[in-house]
């Protein structure tokens, strides 16, 4: 079985986080996709950042339509800060033997690799796919992936996606300024963002 991994605050989840996933599940033949939305992220102000549980909740609502697509609520769950190494562990017990994950990152996430916490472990328990826009030539990243491929024996494959230049600030912007955001997140998601009264 392989398995993609999208991993994330989600503040809120939007189409450009779908239609991405999708492309990299076709054109990697994977058999499902898992969108886990981050608990407790160690890099972020947790004062700026929205309740795991209604973020965890839109994931589920955004997903819902795709069979492939399925929101984890692992991390959520977690107590303290929430690591990809220790999700990764937990994802290994839950699925058989062989199962392959492949974690799905931007470009800009390669050149930060080497400052995940317990990095060579993370290196053995995952393959990764480095999303590159078309025409991507940024030679840093090259060297980069040639080197964590050497030194480190990372399985890193860089994937040519298109820029879909959407981001949940923006969202988030717009809903507190009272503009549309339709067709920038899904109905359902917009819809419980107004149930919710997210982002205002």
């Amino acid at each position: 079985m392989k398995i993609g991994i999208c991993g994330g605050t989600f503040d809120p989840v939007h189409v450009g986080h779908l239609a991405v996933a999708e492309l990299v599940r076709e054109e990697f033949g994977l058999d499902r996709v898992l969108f886990i939305p981050s608990g407790k992220p160690p890099h972020k102000d947790l004062t700026s950042v929205t309740d795991p549980i209604h973020r965890l909740n839109m994931v589920q609502c955004a997903v819902s339509t795709n069979p492939n697509f399925e929101a984890v609520s692992i991390e959520v769950e977690r107590r303290g800060y929430t690591y990809t190494v220790d999700t990764l562990k937990q994802l290994h017990e839950l699925y058989p033997k062989g199962t392959e994950f492949y974690y799905i990152i931007g470009a800009d996430v390669v050149m930060d690799l080497l400052k995940w916490k317990s990095t060579e472990e993370v290196f053995t328990l995952t393959r990764f796919i480095a999303l590159m826009r078309p025409g991507f030539q940024d030679e840093e990243f090259k060297t980069r992936l040639t080197y964590l491929k050497s030194e480190y024996d990372v399985n890193i494959t860089g994937f040519e996606a298109p820029l879909i230049e959407i981001s949940s600030t923006f969202i988030r912007d717009r809903i507190k300024n009272g503009k549309s955001v339709k067709y920038f997140i899904t109905e359902p998601v917009e819809g419980y963002i107004k149930e919710n009264n997210l982002y205002i």
